[in-house]
C-alpha cells in the first residue's frame, strides 16, 4: 500500500508539472499574433479572429497559479491543500469547457462563411491592388490560381497563375493538362491582343489553402484546450485520491493473543 501511495504521489507531481507547462503554452498561444501571418487576411475581416484568444489569455495565468499550488500540495503531502487544489482545478476545467464551446461551432461554420466571402470578392481583378499582390504571392508560392477556379480573375489572369508549359510532353498538350496534373491550358483573348493567346495556369484553386490558413488558429486553440482538459482531469483525480487517502487506505492491523489464547486484531496507529 505504501508503494502505491508513493507512486500516486509522484504521478500527481508529474501531472501537475505538465499542467503548469500547459498553462504556459496557453499564455503563449493566447498572446501570439497568429492572424498577422494569415495570407490575404484583409479578405476575412468579417470573420472573428479572436475566438478562443480571451479564454487562453485568462485561463493561462490561472492555470499556472493553480499548478504551483498543486505542486506544493503534492510535495508537502498536505491533505487540505490537495483537496482545495482539486476543487479549484475542477472549477477551472468546467469554466474552460463552457467558455471554449463556441470554438467548435466557429470551426464548423468557417467553411461556409469563407465560401460566401469567395463569392463576394470575385472578380478578383477588381480588388484592392495590395490584396491582389498578396494573393499573387500565395498563388506563386503554393502553385494555385483563383479562389475557386482560374475564372475568378475574369479575363485578366495574372502572371502568378502561370506555370511552365510542358514542352517535353506533347501528349499532355492534347490532354489539356501537364504531365504532373498541376497545370491546365486555357484560351485567353486579351484586349491588347488581336488573337487568342494560349496560357498554362495552375489548375489547383487557392480557396482550400486559404481555408486551412483560416482554420489553423482555431484548430490550434482547440488542441491546446483539449490537452489542458485531459491533464486537468487527471490532476483532479490524482489530487482528490491523495487528499481523501484516509477513506480508501486500509489501515494495517496488529495481531495479538491474550492470556486465554484468543486472537485479536486491532488497527495499528497511523504513522506519518
Amino acid at each position: 500500500m505504501a508503494g502505491c501511495r508513493s507512486y500516486l504521489r509522484g504521478l500527481s507531481i508529474c501531472v501537475t508539472v505538465l499542467l503548469l507547462v500547459s498553462g504556459v503554452v496557453m499564455i503563449g498561444v493566447g498572446f501570439a499574433s497568429i492572424e498577422g501571418n494569415t495570407p490575404v487576411a484583409e479578405l476575412f475581416d468579417q470573420l472573428s479572429s479572436s475566438d478562443g484568444v480571451l479564454e487562453l489569455q485568462v485561463f493561462g495565468p490561472v492555470t499556472v497559479i493553480l499548478s504551483v499550488l498543486g505542486i506544493c500540495a503534492a510535495v508537502l503531502d498536505f491533505k487540505p491543500l490537495l483537496l482545495v487544489f482539486s476543487a479549484l482545478i475542477f472549477v477551472e476545467f468546467v469554466a474552460m469547457v463552457i467558455a471554449a464551446s463556441p470554438l467548435v461551432y466557429a470551426q464548423t461554420e468557417m467553411d461556409s462563411t469563407v465560401e460566401d466571402l469567395f463569392l463576394n470578392v470575385t472578380p478578383l481583378h477588381k480588388l484592392d491592388p495590395y490584396i491582389q499582390g498578396e494573393l499573387g504571392k500565395l498563388q506563386a508560392s503554393d502553385s494555385c490560381c483563383g479562389l475557386r477556379k482560374y475564372e475568378d480573375w475574369g479575363n485578366q489572369i495574372p502572371t502568378s497563375c502561370l506555370c511552365k508549359t510542358p514542352d517535353k510532353h506533347p501528349s499532355s498538350l492534347r490532354a489539356n493538362s501537364s504531365s504532373e496534373g498541376s497545370c491546365m491550358m486555357v484560351d485567353q483573348n486579351p484586349l491588347t491582343a488581336p488573337e487568342k493567346e494560349t496560357l498554362w495556369v495552375h489548375s489547383d484553386p487557392c480557396g482550400p489553402i486559404l481555408k486551412r490558413y483560416m482554420n489553423f488558429p482555431i484548430r490550434l486553440r482547440i488542441g491546446v484546450i483539449s490537452a489542458f482538459s485531459t491533464i486537468a482531469v487527471t490532476a483532479f483525480a490524482l489530487s482528490l485520491a491523495l487528499g481523501l487517502e484516509k477513506y480508501w487506505r486500509t489501515p494495517p492491523v496488529v495481531r495479538t493473543v491474550d492470556d486465554y489464547n484468543r486472537v485479536k486484531y486491532q488497527p495499528k496507529p497511523y504513522q506519518t
